[in-house]
């Protein structure tokens, strides 16, 4: 296989437009095209390649798009390595709005809660949770899921890292998760009465130490997770998703919050200021 055509077979099982560094990082990493020097390929490479056929590519700066149809000899195993890698790096790339749907909503990568803490990224992104069973949660937020013919009840956005929001936060309750919170609400539990008497968030409630156990035992029993590395535009992303598929237990940009959700999370914040 040639340098071209190995760009263009990137290019191709891509569907989207590289970047030549981008484009240099999955020869690199997959093997299909090697030098006979052993060296790495390089942005500039690709930048020369690319424009010496130009009946093959069209370029606009530094993206590479392709053009024309080439027949590639010898493509089953370079195919296979070139797409293993692409599929990383487009994790590693800001994805648009359909690209990260794709990713993210696909129902046979969610993995139980109780198996992520080894593998979830330090990387920023956004994160999908679905429920196992819906019959799992009381009334009346089990017939309102089955109502919105789903089991997404959450997604969210970490813009620092996933691992320290979406795993640390929001499913083991290190620090303030607005979803454990919400969760925990539904599930009937209560913080410390004056809990945030001495705090300047007055709403940022924590559940005891006993109570917080509980809920994560629950989280790990019938959550599912799934997520996507996206370093910038998650919000757009964010807002968009949840006004699509209206999880059960985001109340923000939310068409469909539940009232009784917000009710029971007000609840929480005056027991933990002593209002009772």
């Amino acid at each position: 296989m040639t340098l071209h055509e190995a760009i263009a077979e990137v290019l191709k099982i891509s569907g989207r437009s590289k970047t030549t560094q981008q484009i240099a990082d999955v020869l690199n990493r997959t093997g299909a095209y090697q030098k006979r020097d052993g060296s790495e390929i390089t942005a500039f490479q690709i930048h020369g390649r690319t424009r010496n056929y130009s009946n093959l590519f069209e370029r606009n700066g530094t993206l590479v798009s392709l053009k024309g149809k080439l027949k590639i000899s010898k493509t089953k195993p370079e195919k296979a390595k070139i797409m293993m890698s692409t599929t990383k790096i487009e994790n590693d790339s800001d994805l648009s709005f359909k690209e990260s749907e794709k990713i993210l909503m696909k129902e046979s990568a969610f993995k139980p809660a109780k198996n992520i803490d080894p593998i979830v990224s330090k990387k920023p992104g956004l994160y999908c949770i679905r429920i196992k069973n819906m019959n799992a949660l009381p009334e009346p937020f089990n017939s309102e899921l089955a109502n919105r013919g789903h089991n997404i009840i959450y997604i969210g956005i970490a813009s620092q890292s996933l691992n320290k929001r979406m795993l640390n936060q929001e499913l083991r309750a290190n620090g303030h998760g607005t979803f454990f919170r919400s969760l925990g609400a539904i599930l009937g539990f209560m913080p410390p009465i004056n809990s945030l008497a001495d705090k300047k968030n007055k709403r940022n409630y924590k559940f005891s130490t006993s109570d917080e156990s509980e809920i994560i035992d629950w989280i790990n029993e019938n959550l599912l997770v799934n997520w996507v590395e996206q370093s910038s535009g998650w919000d757009t992303i964010e807002s968009a998703l949840i006004q699509k598929y209206k999880p059960l237990l985001n109340i923000a940009n939310n068409p469909n919050a539940m009232p009784e959700l917000s009710k029971l999370r007000k609840e929480c914040v005056d027991v933990a200021n002593g209002r009772e």
